[in-house]
């Protein structure tokens, strides 16, 4: 069978002299691209269906075309195809194979369309799925942290405000704020996936092509919605890049914020958990230690995630339309930062899974620093009809008595409670209670426990 002579480029024809060792070494992507050969195969499949669909294939072209991917396919997948780097990308090291199996026919895999479409149908395709693969992860870690706020609804703790406690919670509240947080990554990611269904498929090189072609066709054979609008916008459009990268960098941002609190909760200084011996690492020196290093790299690694974002932000701030070769680093970016936050949010739920609450700790911290003081103002607000800023007034100089005696608010005596204020009687006494604090927290979104219960009741109907 005839070959794609020596496995050079196709272009080389136009070319007089042999491109130089060090630009073929860095001009090749397939170590990176590689990852892309189902999505390659896919798209390709159906493509020639369609050259078939409107005459310009013959059928028996299509089906040894068909018959040549297929097989390529078995090979990739059983390890058996040899990735040459002399073959640019992933794109040309198939067509090349191609080539070998099926002889000059296989040159008509390439009619209609460019590899700047091409890499473009290949790439949206596997970020579709990437994306699915991202949501998926998400997923597992709602369900995860759900399955713990359940099981923590009155496990009462401090609250904090510029690290400074602020008021009691539940720590189910706590960790259910991460869900919220979670939840917003997954419609940022559905709506990426919205985006990323229009077909750059056909548009060819930059101003589409002669070929009577029927992009609906392979629109709807690769499951995209329609057809992009404009040819040169599609062949230099990464915006779908920068979507994806950005929405992995502020989910990344919610798993370093976690880990970042965990770190300091499970500090000496905190004590407010304990991470398992799964999940910690020792000293090379002191032997007593135990370090939350999985919590730091999912801290480290997100800077990392945003590196990518900016690359490839700086890449196309002054990118004239359309393709150019800077644009090839854009798959590495996706695929760098698509591997780190999946491993990321699996640490992190391996984190989840192996970790104790120091119950007595959270109450003990939730009673120093007058946790309680907002329910005595918002008390004399309802039951004097105090201008709140009055009420905050008179709470503030209670706080400082209790400061100057040495007393937490709940061992002040009803006397010296009236000393700032006659009005006040026995029962402001009940309001220094923690939970009494929690339950009162009623409205939408707050901390109180029948709130609570009902959020888990909704989370759950959303995964």
């Amino acid at each position: 069978m005839s070959k794609n002579k020596n496995n050079k480029p196709v272009w080389s024809t136009r070319i007089n002299k042999n491109t130089s060792n060090l630009f073929a070494k860095v001009g090749s992507s397939i170590n990176i691209d590689k990852r892309l050969y189902k999505q390659d195969i896919k798209a390709s499949s159906a493509h020639v269906e369609m050259l078939l669909k409107k005459k310009i294939i013959s059928l028996q072209v299509k089906n040894k075309i068909s018959w040549g991917l297929q097989k390529i396919l078995n090979e990739i997948n059983k390890k058996k195809f040899l990735f040459n780097s002399k073959s640019e990308d992933i794109h040309m090291s198939i067509e090349q194979r191609l080539f070998e199996l099926i002889g000059e026919d296989a040159g008509f895999i390439h009619t209609a369309r460019s590899r700047n479409d091409q890499v473009l149908v290949d790439f949206k395709l596997w970020m579709i799925e990437a994306t699915e693969d991202i949501i998926k992860e998400l997923d597992s870690s709602i369900k995860l942290i759900l399955k713990i706020a359940a099981k923590n609804v009155y496990t009462v703790m401090p609250s904090f405000t510029h690290l400074k406690n602020a008021q009691p919670i539940s720590f189910a509240h706590y960790i259910l704020a991460y869900i919220e947080m979670f939840s917003r990554d997954k419609k940022r990611f559905f709506n990426n996936k919205e985006l990323l269904s229009e077909n750059p498929l056909g548009v060819a090189a930059i101003a589409g092509t002669s070929f009577d072609i029927d992009r609906e066709f392979t629109t709807k054979k690769l499951k995209f919605k329609k057809p992009t609008g404009n040819s040169i916008d599609t062949v230099s459009d990464r915006d779908f890049v920068l979507d994806f990268l950005y929405s992995i960098s502020v989910c990344a941002n919610h798993i370093s914020r976690f880990a970042e609190e965990f770190i300091l909760w499970n500090s000496d200084a905190f004590d407010l958990i304990k991470l398992k011996d799964k999940v910690v690492t020792g000293s090379s020196i002191m032997p007593q230690k135990k370090n939350p290093d999985t919590l730091e790299y999912l801290r480290g690694k997100t800077g990392n995630i945003y590196g990518n974002l900016f690359s490839m932000l700086t890449i196309l701030k002054g990118l004239p339309l359309s393709y150019f070769k800077d644009l090839q680093d854009d798959k590495e970016l996706a695929f760098k930062s698509f591997d780190q936050i999946t491993i990321s949010l699996k640490i992190m739920r391996e984190v989840l899974s192996n970790f104790k609450i120091n119950k007595k700790k959270m109450i003990q911290l939730a009673q120093t620093g007058y946790t309680t003081a907002t329910d005595l103002a918002d008390y004399i607000v309802r039951q004097y009809k105090y201008p709140f800023r009055k009420a905050y007034l008179i709470t503030s100089k209670i706080v400082n008595l209790c400061e100057n005696k040495g007393k937490a608010l709940d061992e002040l005596t009803i006397d010296e409670i009236k000393s700032i204020d006659k009005k006040l009687n026995e029962d402001v006494l009940k309001l220094f209670n923690l939970e009494n604090s929690i339950k009162s927290k009623k409205s939408y979104g707050g901390t109180s426990f029948e709130n609570i219960k009902k959020m888990i009741k909704k989370y759950k109907k959303n995964v």
